[in-house]
């Protein structure tokens, strides 16, 4: 297994219009990413990290519109309440669009969106010009990759490559919220 290349946001870009998947930085470790509108790349993701289908994945974006194509109707005053903690650390559960796929948000009538903070995270996005699937950077049973080094041992070539950068200083991943409940899911 070779060592995958180090990407500028530029690269990254290029590898996710192509299809491919990618790691990148994020607020307290790596992530893995790609077109969440392609259904080979994201079932790539999921083979990857050995994660079940019926899970889910998140979705990161720099703005909030990148993701009306994934929503389905909220109810008033529910987007604000999204919209008072990002950018930042908290991801929620918003109602699922209609168009959707099982393959992208799994058995869960929401989808998980998180606005960005991380400035690679944030030009990564605003580069591709969407949201990107983003999951931690590991298989299933494994500690999430805080060093490209670790993401290199985890995945190596079977990446197109890993975004250069420096993680945020979170040291937990991002906290989990319901938006029509309120409910943490997840503590960050």
């Amino acid at each position: 297994m070779t060592n995958p290349a180090l990407l500028s946001v530029g690269e990254a870009t290029r590898c996710l219009r192509a299809g491919h998947v990618i790691a990148y930085p994020t607020e307290a470790v790596y992530g893995l990413g790609c077109d969440p509108t392609n259904e080979a790349a994201v079932r790539r993701v999921l083979h990857l990290k050995n994660r079940p289908e019926a899970a889910g994945l998140i979705l990161i974006a720099d703005q909030f519109e990148r993701f009306e194509p994934f929503v389905g109707p909220l109810a008033a005053g529910l987007l604000d309440r999204a919209l008072a903690s990002w950018p930042g650390p908290v991801t929620w559960l918003f109602p699922r669009g209609a168009g959707v796929p099982d393959w992208l948000a799994g058995s869960h009538p929401s989808i998980a969106l998180r606005v960005t903070a991380h400035p690679v995270c944030r030009a990564l996005c605003g580069s591709f010009g969407g949201a990107i699937v983003s999951t931690s950077a590991n298989p299933s049973s494994a500690e999430p990759a805080r060093t490209a080094g670790r993401v290199a041992e985890y995945f190596g070539d079977a990446l197109c490559g890993i975004v250069e950068g420096a993680l945020g200083s979170r040291e937990q991943c991002s906290e989990i919220r319901d938006l029509v409940s309120g409910r943490v899911i997840r503590s960050g």
